[in-house]
């Protein structure tokens, strides 16, 4: 019998996935989430905004911005993505369950809810899955089973990805998915070339050293969302040129997505377009500083 994951694995094999060519600076799509959720833009029209208004090559998904994602909708975004020249490297999945919850059908429910984006992540091309390691305990801090729990999980999507060429990848992202000795006990627990981190520059639990922790974790990293303060105002415990160095010295090697979103004034009330215009800039500057820092560009 053809299953749903049969025909939508059969279906991208019949067309070439874009070429990984050489890495370099993509976009972590949130940097716009903003705009997004204000209606300024739909995610057919990004890799014109890649090309036209950034000149970014590589794209990072987040599967809230799908409005539809039936086949022929995935044929069109993949079509956009080959006109404009860009590549798919990475689907971010938010709220698809706690991987690393107590309760065992919840566990398998989360699993279960990851497949269809590991199927839409191979048939667009991309790399690796991004996931979360949710669930558990209150006071995570207290809870000693989390990683063996979530090491199940993941050990499970990565069989459910053999043979589509994906990684699935954990990001610190909050809790106990921002601790890096919980990251690393992850990927050892998980034991496969096919799991590993997104290493997120400023990602981490309140008081934590930043810079210890991404030298903690980098080796592990297969991508890595570009954060940080600059210019006149950069925080010393938050730099992002120091940051970037400090990947690099641990040689990391991926591509590097920038990920940041502007900030507003309490009380103010931008339009969309604005929201959009603020993002674009912002983009544009640490596309800069990614450039000087890691491609001695400029």
């Amino acid at each position: 019998m053809t299953t749903r994951r049969d025909f939508v694995l059969s279906a991208a094999a019949l067309a070439a996935a874009p070429s990984a060519g050489q890495k370099g600076i993509s976009l972590a799509l949130w940097s716009l989430n903003r705009s997004f959720f204000a209606g300024h833009w739909k995610l057919l029209e990004v890799p014109g905004i890649l090309r036209n208004q950034l000149g970014i090559v590589g794209l990072e998904y987040v599967n809230q911005f799908f409005e539809n994602p039936t086949l022929s909708y995935l044929q069109k975004l993949r079509r956009a993505c080959s006109d404009n020249g860009v590549q798919s490297l990475l689907l971010m999945v938010d709220n698809e369950g706690a991987t690393a919850s107590a309760d065992r059908q919840e566990r398998k429910d989360s699993e279960i809810a990851h497949r269809k984006w590991i199927d839409i992540a191979h048939y667009l091309g991309c790399k690796n899955v991004r996931c979360n390691m949710y669930g558990g305990a209150e006071d995570w801090k207290s809870d000693k089973d989390i990683v063996l729990r979530a090491a199940e999980t993941f050990r499970n999507l990565v069989e459910y990805a053999k043979g589509s060429g994906l990684n699935i990848i954990v990001e610190n992202h909050g809790r106990a998915s921002s601790d890096p000795d919980n990251l690393i006990a992850l990927v050892k627990a998980v034991n496969s070339p096919e799991f590993g981190l997104l290493v997120d520059l400023g990602n981490w639990n309140k008081g934590d050293d930043r810079y210890a922790c991404v030298r903690k974790t980098i080796a592990y990293g297969r991508a890595l969302s570009v954060k940080g303060t600059f210019g006149p105002s950069a925080d010393p415990a938050f730099d992002m040129e120091k940051l970037l160095k400090t990947a690099l010295d641990g040689g990391y090697q991926g591509w590097w997505a920038i990920e940041v979103t502007p900030r507003t004034a309490q009380g103010e009330k931008p339009s969309a377009a604005e929201l959009y215009q603020r993002e674009i800039a912002l983009i544009k500057e640490v596309k800069a500083i990614t450039e000087r820092v890691v491609f001695q560009k400029g």
